[in-house]
This record gives structure tokens, sequence and C-alpha cells, in this order.
């Protein structure tokens, strides 16, 4: 018998939610009087401020506030850690309330609008594809930069918040301001320098930053504290990228490694992770091998990665297909994302096709358009001409062939976009309670619809804000919901493939009953939304995100993902002596250095509180709600298919998504030729497939050690849980937390990108 944890857990979440605690308070908990937010106070800041935004009506209100407070409904976690905030109530700033973005690079203030963007916490994807790229205007000049004064060297109230420039003949100085706004100008201020025809040669650039904050200092408004230790170097690696160029136009790799390296400075200045994607063309040989060989092995075996291309690890790469993929392309993606995690393809047609599902609502006007874009841009262009039942200009023509942008793990599409998340907690649903599921989609898509009232400043985001508004109502949690509904017989349909006989029709029949319910109500409570508001409708409302962080708030299952065991070891990364850490540790969890903290020789270290150590990873036993289901301990959720994957993610895909389904698909090196097939397949036979990300999977558990998740047996779990009861010192954890708070609290919230993938150990090529 499993020994109870005390009854502080399950004050405010879920017995199956042992993460909950330090995630809560690592990630959505702001300093509020200098304490930490417990989750009635968050629940009170984010409603405040999306009532407001979202001119909710008392019921509207009372709904959402009710779902979030039961972790049934929540609210993006841009939301959870900004919303309500004064800092978010200038327009500036809206754009920290989202998680996904989406920028085509075609002109210099592409990339400090991005660098902006992940400053404020959003995830960022860049379309570079051959024809946004080319509209950037040639390298004219070499940029010898130097950079003067040390950070933090001008007295606080002396120091200006703006970037100034000054021109004197062929030298420039740049004196960098002590703001977000300061250090994005002073970065596009260089890659504009690089191509001014006012100069007539080599351009000296001097940069001075004494006026930027040291580290330590907070950032008011936004939260957390200064770390811009990657800053003075940034100048000078922009520069060298730029140089390598002059003469010529930017490749779309140097284009990717200006927006990358903008970003590393970025997560180093306090941003816990920004996540990005880069779209490429499938015709782009340089970006096709862009991260090839990046780690290197010298004569001794000794790894190193390659200083030049170290920035591209910020993002995930996609080329993107305008033509459907070859068996032989499917092949060699699928084979290269196994070996180096890379190559994915995106198929654009798709993408569009339900980007522009306003103008096909049904499956025979997207076959037929479908087929249209097969014989062209220019055909398809006339195509949707034709369909508009109003008239339509040519850039809102090109904007709509233009909606294949990806956020950062792939679960949006669109064109120069914003888009904002909620997430439904299936895992605390009845499955057979409809009025349950209905109140929580419903509070779900009022969330996400609120945030349609932001009006841009940048015009490019604005436009498409206008034409093209969008939202996207996630779940996690779903494979738990399944469980609880169909019972271990389910599992066992699973373990055997997920074959197509009668048992199996009839399950396949019950999922897509539940899907396309839910995304029915989805629709019709953010058009009504819309009508009441005097909003254009969101053709598209429906994802599933990648989500991590949040699905430990609940236990759940991530996404529509089966749980890597019945039971495992969670891992979560802290700073070596973050105040969080030592709360978990108090609270009976145990600490252990991560896997980049090695002694001389190479080897791990074991003790935490070696002077060596430089972060921490908590250790915490979790158990899936469903783990003591009679029969489901049998069920070796390791040996599912990638092909059983494959197939319950179409079926998310087709009956619940309207934009992208995130995947991670996990296989073996015996299964690349069949997932090729089926990928093939799925795109041959319009079928709806747009981009899943592949993971190789390993039988051999010590292959990586200390991985994020550790599948444990029944035993174990058993013995790890009783440890973490024998070992705690309190059972108020937020008691412990603001015992060991002082000073300054470290804090920044949650990435634009919320999602486990991001921690799973870079893959090295064979040498």
């Amino acid at each position: 018998m499993v020994q109870e944890l005390p009854s502080p857990t399950r004050s405010i979440f879920p017995d199956t939610a042992p993460a909950a605690y330090p995630v809560f308070y690592r990630t959505y908990s702001r300093k509020h009087r200098g304490t930490r937010e417990h989750w009635d106070q968050v629940c009170d800041r984010t409603i405040a401020g999306l009532t407001k935004l979202g001119r909710l009506t008392p019921k509207e209100q009372e709904l959402v506030d009710r779902m979030q407070r039961q972790l049934r409904a929540l609210t993006s976690g841009r939301w959870l850690w900004v919303g309500g905030t004064p800092w978010l109530e200038r327009s500036e700033n809206f754009h920290g309330s989202y998680n996904c973005t989406s920028t085509n690079v075609v002109d210099w203030r592409a990339f400090g609008l991005m660098m902006d963007l992940a400053m404020q916490g959003c995830g960022t994807g860049a379309v570079l594809q051959p024809e946004y790229i080319a509209q950037l205007p040639g390298i004219r000049q070499q940029l010898n930069v130097t950079v003067t004064g040390s950070i933090g060297a001008t007295p606080v109230q002396e120091r200006g918040d703006r970037t100034t420039v000054t021109i004197n003949g062929q030298e420039v100085r740049i004196r960098v301001g002590d703001s977000r706004q300061g250090w994005v100008r002073s970065y596009t201020a260089l890659l504009e320098l690089c191509s001014d025809p006012q100069f007539a040669g080599a351009v000296d650039v001097i940069v001075d930053v004494s006026d930027v904050r040291p580290s330590g200092e907070p950032l008011q408004g936004f939260g957390g504290v200064a770390n811009p230790v990657r800053l003075p170097e940034l100048y000078q690696r922009i520069a060298a990228i730029l140089n390598r160029a002059a003469g010529r136009q930017l490749t779309s790799v140097e284009c990717c490694l200006l927006i990358d390296e903008a970003a590393i400075c970025i997560v180093a200045g306090n941003i816990r992770r920004s996540a990005g994607m880069r779209q490429f063309s499938s015709a782009d040989p340089l970006a096709a091998t862009a991260k090839d060989n990046l780690w290197q092995q010298d004569a001794a075996g000794n790894w190193r990665i390659d200083p030049d291309r170290d920035a591209l690890r910020m993002a995930n790469h996609t080329r993107v297909f305008r033509q459907k993929p070859t068996l032989e392309e499917c092949l060699a993606s699928v084979r290269k994302q196994y070996y180096s995690g890379e190559g994915a393809i995106q198929w654009a047609g798709e993408a569009i096709a339900r980007a522009n599902a306003d103008l096909m609502p049904t499956p025979e006007l997207k076959q037929a358009f479908l087929a249209t874009y097969a014989k062209g841009e220019a055909q398809a262009k006339e195509w949707l001409r034709c369909r508009a039942t109003e008239p339509m200009d040519d850039r809102e023509l090109t904007h709509r062939l233009q909606r294949y942008g990806l956020n950062p793990c792939g679960e949006i599409i669109g064109a120069d976009f914003h888009c904002n998340l909620s997430e439904i907690h299936l895992n605390l649903l009845d499955p057979h309670n409809l009025q349950e599921q209905a109140e929580a989609f419903t509070a779900g898509a009022l969330s996400v619809a609120s945030l349609l009232h932001h009006q841009f400043q940048e015009e490019r985001y604005q436009f498409s804000r206008l034409i093209d508004p969008i939202v996207g109502v996630s779940f996690t949690g779903l494979f738990d919901f399944f469980v609880h509904a169909f019972g271990v017989d389910w599992l066992r349909w699973w373990e055997a493939g997920r074959p197509e006989d009668t048992v199996g029709q009839t399950f396949k029949a019950k999922e897509r009953q539940y899907l396309e319910t839910w995304r029915e109500l989805v629709h019709e409570v953010i058009w009504d939304y819309c009508d009441r508001h005097r909003i254009k409708r969101p053709n598209r409302c429906t994802t599933v995100q990648p989500s991590g962080t949040k699905s430990l708030l609940t236990g759940a299952s991530p996404g529509w993902h089966p749980p890597k065991s019945q039971r495992f070891l969670r891992r979560i990364t802290c700073r070596k002596n973050d105040p969080v850490a030592l709360a978990c540790m108090d609270f009976g969890y145990n600490l252990v250095p991560s896997q980049s903290d090695k002694d001389e020789q190479g080897n791990l270290l074991n003790d935490p509180f070696d002077p060596r150590c430089t972060e921490w990873l908590i250790e915490i036993p979790v158990a899936v709600s469903w783990a003591d289901l009679p029969g489901a301990d049998v069920i070796d959720i390791a040996q599912f298919s990638a092909a059983t994957q494959f197939d319950f993610y179409m079926q998310v895909q087709r009956f619940y998504t309207t934009h992208n389904t995130s995947a991670t698909i996990e296989l073996r090196e015996s299964e690349i030729e069949s997932l090729s097939a089926l990928i093939y397949e799925s795109i041959q036979g319009d079928r709806g497939y747009i981009s899943a990300a592949l993971l190789s999977r390993f039988d051999d558990l010590q292959t990586f050690p200390r991985l994020p998740f550790e599948p444990i047996s029944r035993e174990r779990y058993e013995k790890e849980h009783i440890a973490v009861c024998q070992r705690r010192r309190s059972d108020n954890f937020q008691e412990r937390l603001n015992y060991y708070d002082f000073g300054h609290l470290v804090e920044a919230g949650p990435a634009g990108c919320d999602s486990d993938k991001c921690l799973l150990p870079e893959q090295v090529p064979n040498s």
C-alpha cells in the first residue's frame, strides 16, 4: 500500500500532480508583496485581466473563473504569467501575452521585431523562404565593431533607456539604451548599417554598453532580473555574420544565425527558454544541411560544437514543401530525423487549405483547392479569388497563400501572426459528464477569444489580425481521458497496434465522436462571441499544443501523447540554490546535479552541493491517474509502435484540430521505412497531414542519463514515494519557499514554447 502524502498536496493541486508545486512556483507565480503568489491570487489577477480585456459578461466571467480554479480549463502559460498586470496594459507589451508568433523575414525590421517578441517571452517562428529573404537589401560594407564601456558603469539616475545612434563620416557610435527597446534598437541599427548607401566603404562602429543595467537588477513590470552577460559579444558576432556576406545578399542560414544569435543573448538575459521555428524551402540545400556535423569529434574522441553555428541550436528547423514530397524524400526526411533530430517535412498545401477554411467549408471544395494548388500558386490564388463572397485585394490573397507559417512547436498555422492558446485538462473531466466537458471547452474558448480585442502597433501584425484572426483551444490528458472512458480494453487495442477490426472501428468511432463534439463546441462559442463583439470570425480555432509545463499542474499525460510509462521519475531543472529547489528538498524531493555538471574526467557529479555543480534536477516520483487500474500494469507503453502513435495522432488531426496537432512520434530504427510510407501516403491521399516531429526511441534507458522522464516499476515507485514522505520536513510548500526567498526573486515566467520536447537531449550524429 502506498503511503498517503499529507493533505496540503491535495489542497490546491490533484493527487496525481506531485510536480505541481515546484512547477507552479517556478513558472507561473509572480512576486506579490514580497512573497510569491499562491494559486488563488494568480486566478484573481488573470481572470480580472481577461474580464476587462474580453469584456466578459458576469456569467462568462464566473464560468472562466470556476474552470480555472478547478484546473479544468487554463489560460495560456503566458497569460498566467503577465495577465492582469499593469505592464500588459501598455500596447507595446501586448505581445508578451502570446505563446505563439510567426514572422515573414522580408526586411531588417523583421529581425528586430522577433528579438522584441522573444524578450517578451513569445515563441518566434521565422519564415525564411527565398521570395521573402530576397527582399532584404544586399550587404554593402564591412562593419568594424568595437564594444566600449562596461555594463552597469553609468549610475542608475544617469542611464538612458533609449539607444542613440550618432554618425560622423565613416564612424558610427551606438549607445545602448537600458530597456528592451534599447537592446532591440541597437541590434537593428547594426543590421541597417551594413546596407546603408550613405557610406562609401568600411564603417567603424563603436558600441557603448555603459548604460545597460548589470546582472541582478530587477526587470520592472515583466519580472525577473537582468543578466546581460552575452550582450557585448552579440554585436561582434552579428558583424562577423554580415561581413562574411559583403557584396551579396544573405543566405537563409545566415538570416537564421542573425535571429538565433539574438536568441542566445536573450536566454542569457533571463528569459527561461527562447523557443523558435525556422522554416526553409525544401529546395534550399544550405538549409537542409545547416545542422549537419554541428557536433565535431577530435582525434582523442572529445566532442565540441562548431562555434560559428552554435546559435542554430536555438530553434527547430523545418523544410516547407510546396509540392507533395516523393516517397524517397519522405524516407530521407524520416531517416535524417532519426539520426539527427532535424529534417522534418512540412506540407504547405494542407496548411494553406486549413487556413482558408472559410472559403472551402466542404471536403469536396478542399479537395478541389488542393488539386488546383498542385498546378501552381498563381492558379491557387485565382481559385481563392473566385471563391470569395466579397471583393478581395491582392494583399489579402497573397496573405492567404502565405498561411503556412508555424509557431515553434508547429501547432499554429498562419502568416505574420499572434495566436493565443488555452488548454483543457481532460484528465480531470468525467468522460460520461457531457455538461462538465461543455463547461470546460466553453471556458477555454472564451479565454482565447478575449485577446482578439488587442490592437497591435506593428502594421504587419495588425493587418494579419484583422483579416485572419486566429485562436487555439488545446487540450492535454487525452490519452488519460480515453483510458478512463474505455478501460483497459482500449489499452490492449493500442498494444495490438490499433487494428481496423470490429473492436477497433468501434473505438475509433467513439474517439471521433468526442473529438468532433469538442471541436464544434469551440467554434460555436468563439463565433458567437465574435459576432457579439463585432470581430471577424476565426476560421480555425482548435489545436493541440505540446503541453509539458501546464500538464504537470494536474498530472496529465502531455497533449494527445501516451505517457512514457505508468510510473516514472520526473526531473525538473532549476539553477543551483534556487529557492524553489530548496523548498522541494524540504518537501521531500531528491536533488541531483544536472547532465551538464561533470568532474575533470567527464563523469557526472552526484553531490548537488559539490562546488562544481551549477544546475539541479528535482526528482519526483509520478504515477498516472489510471496506473492502478486492474490490468493496466501489464501493458508495456514503451512498445507502442510508431505506426500506432501515428494512427492516433492522425485521428486527432482529422477530427479535432483545425490548425495542426503538435506531435512527437517516437520511432525505432526498424520503423523508419514504414513510418515514411505512412507520411507519404497521408500527404498523397490528402488525409490532413501537415507536419510532425520525430524522435529516436532507444530501448536502453541508460543511453542518456538523468532524462526528464525515467520509467520505473511499481515497486520502485512505491519505494521512492515512501522515501519522499520520510524526507519531508514540512507539509507547507509555500512556507518553505518563503523561508528561502530573499532579496530579488528570480522569476522569468514560462517560455513561449510549453513543451517537454525542448528538454530532451540533443543528439550527436554518428562520427
